[in-house]
C-alpha cells in the first residue's frame, strides 16, 4: 500500500507500562495526542506494582500508582494494549507503522473482574488434579473455637473474610494449621487464602502480642519525628519493629498510615489512637496497658 511518508500522524506509542510509561502516556494525552500504551505483561504497572514501599518516605507504591492507573483507565485518548510485543517498525519520525504480536488472553477483557477464579479452575494448567490429602486436625487450643467460627460462616455468601477476621480476633493471629483447615472446609485454595492473609496488615500469620503498638511511619508522621518514637518504643520494650516481647504482651509495628495526619506523629495501640505523641509520652502510653496486662 502506498502511503505519503511525509504526512504526520497525530498519535503516539509509549512502549512499557511502568510508572514512567504511565506518566508519559498521561502527559501526551493531556496535550491532545492519541496514545497507545504498549506492554508485554498482562497488565500495566511494571516493577513498581510489586513493591511494598518507596524510598525515602516509605510511602506505599500502590498509593503512588493508583491515581495514574485510574486516570489512564478513564482517559478517552489512551488505549492500553497488553500482552503485546513489537515485531516490526517501518516509516520515520512522525509517521511510523508498528506491527504488534498480541498474545491470546483467553478471557473477555471487557467483562473480566480480575478475581482469579479462572486461574485456579483452568483445565489446561490444572490437568493433573492434586491427590486427596488427609483430613486436617486442629491443635487442641484452637480446635473448638475455629470449628465454631467456620461452621457458623461457611454457608454464607463470601465466607472467607468473616472467617479470617473472627479467627484473627480470637487468637490475634492466623495459625498455619487453621488456614489449612479453612481451605479444607470451604474449598478455597490455600494459595488464595494466604494471599488475603498476607495482604491485609490487620492479619498476621505469626503470633502477636496482646497489645499491638502501631507507630505511623507515613510521610506526615515521619517528618514530624515518628522514627524517634519508634526507637523509643523499641528501647522500652526491648524488641525491634515487627517483633513481639517474650511475654507475648506487646508487638511493635511500623505502619504506613493510620488516617490521622492532622494528629501527626500518631501511634495506635489496639483501636486507640494517640495523637501528637512526643518522646516523653511513650512511657505513659505503655503504662496504660501494663495495668491491663
Amino acid at each position: 500500500m502506498n502511503r505519503d511518508q511525509s504526512r504526520k500522524v497525530g498519535s503516539a506509542m509509549v512502549v512499557g507500562g511502568g510508572i514512567a510509561g504511565m506518566q508519559a502516556a498521561l502527559d501526551l494525552a493531556e496535550s491532545g495526542i492519541k496514545v497507545y500504551l504498549i506492554d508485554n505483561k498482562p497488565a500495566i504497572g511494571g516493577v513498581m506494582s510489586q513493591l511494598d514501599k518507596t524510598f525515602p518516605t516509605n510511602d506505599c507504591a500502590m498509593c503512588i500508582m493508583a491515581p495514574r492507573l485510574v486516570a489512564i483507565g478513564r482517559h478517552k485518548d489512551i488505549e492500553v494494549i497488553t500482552l503485546a510485543d513489537i515485531e516490526k517498525i517501518d516509516g520515520g519520525p512522525g509517521n511510523f507503522r508498528i506491527t504488534l504480536n498480541k498474545k491470546a488472553r483467553y478471557v473477555d477483557e471487557a467483562t473480566c473482574t480480575g478475581c482469579g477464579t479462572c486461574v485456579s479452575n483452568c483445565p489446561t494448567s490444572n490437568r493433573v488434579q492434586p491427590v486427596q490429602k488427609e483430613k486436617i486436625e486442629l491443635q487442641p487450643e484452637f480446635k473448638e473455637k475455629v470449628i465454631e467460627i467456620v461452621e457458623s460462616n461457611k454457608n454464607r455468601d463470601g465466607p472467607l473474610m468473616p472467617i479470617l477476621q473472627q479467627i484473627n480476633s480470637a487468637f490475634n493471629y492466623l495459625p498455619e494449621n487453621t488456614l489449612n483447615y479453612i481451605s479444607q472446609e470451604t474449598g478455597y485454595p490455600l494459595a488464595h487464602i494466604l494471599r488475603i492473609a498476607t495482604f491485609y496488615s490487620a492479619f498476621s500469620i505469626v503470633p502477636r502480642g496482646k497489645h499491638i503498638v502501631n507507630v505511623c511511619m507515613g510521610t506526615t508522621c515521619y517528618v514530624r519525628g515518628s522514627e524517634r518514637l519508634m526507637e523509643r518504643f523499641s528501647d522500652l520494650l526491648k524488641v525491634k519493629p515487627e517483633e513481639t516481647t517474650p511475654d507475648m504482651m506487646y508487638t511493635l509495628k511500623g505502619v504506613r498510615c493510620i488516617g490521622c495526619c492532622g494528629l501527626a506523629p500518631a501511634v495506635m495501640v489496639g483501636d486507640t489512637v494517640f495523637g501528637k505523641v512526643t518522646i516523653k509520652d511513650v512511657p505513659d502510653i505503655l503504662s496504660k496497658y501494663k495495668k491491663t496486662a
